[in-house]
């Protein structure tokens, strides 16, 4: 928690800097959309093809941090321009624990980073807290066999493991039959949010399949 206050804390004094003069400026957003995707699914999907260390035999990776994403009550902004510098090497090859490889962290900081208005040390440290608050629920932690679930009891599942955030504050996608991502809403201080109705759409599919941990 002392880690999240001083993430804030920089925040508040980013807030008070002069605008941006961009069409899309930083800090200019409404909420925060935490996206979790599920390895195993992406593995098979893209990441086997790409030989994407974190789907290597024995990772036991499940889901790991897509990005933080600036967001609008309805759009978000992307690439936004700001007079932050952009991070170093070793400082998006230091998300590689939570997001699979530091070239992520650099296009989650390109797209989306560079519109929350924070220095790109502080995004990247936020985008750490916000992924630490999240508790996974404890079955899909150790899955040791595919499994075909519903997407409402994923949700609920992450419903039940974090207390405060309702259905609307989570919601599960889909691609191609598999699980996609978990998207959860959050303030700007990190606190449970409902997300707007454009990104509260739930995958529709009746079940879908979650791979095993490698």
């Amino acid at each position: 928690m002392r880690a999240v206050a001083l993430v804030l804390t920089c925040l508040a004094a980013v807030a008070t800097a002069p605008p941006a003069t961009a069409q899309q400026r930083a800090r200019d957003f409404d909420y925060y959309v935490l996206a979790l995707s599920w390895s195993p699914g992406w593995c098979r999907s893209d990441g086997d093809r790409r030989g994407a260390e974190q789907c290597d035999e024995g990772r036991k990776t499940g889901f790991t941090l897509h990005g933080l994403w600036p967001q609008n009550e309805v759009g978000y902004p992307a690439n936004c321009r700001t007079a932050e510098r952009d991070p170093s090497r070793r400082d998006t090859g230091g998300m590689a624990d939570i997001m699979g490889s530091g070239g992520l962290a650099w296009y989650q900081w390109q797209k989306h980073g560079r519109c929350s208005g924070l220095p790109a040390r502080d995004y990247l440290a936020l985008s750490r807290a916000a992924f630490n608050l999240i508790a996974v629920p404890e079955y899909f932690a150790d899955l040791n066999k595919d499994i075909s679930i519903p997407p409402q009891l994923i949700e609920q599942a992450f419903i039940e493991a974090n207390p405060g955030f309702g259905p609307d504050a989570i919601t599960v996608s889909c691609q191609n039959g598999d699980l996609d991502e978990v998207r959860i809403c959050l303030t700007k201080h990190l606190l449970p949010r409902d997300c707007a109705p454009d990104i509260r759409r739930d995958c529709a599919q009746q079940a879908i399949i979650m791979e095993k941990l490698r």
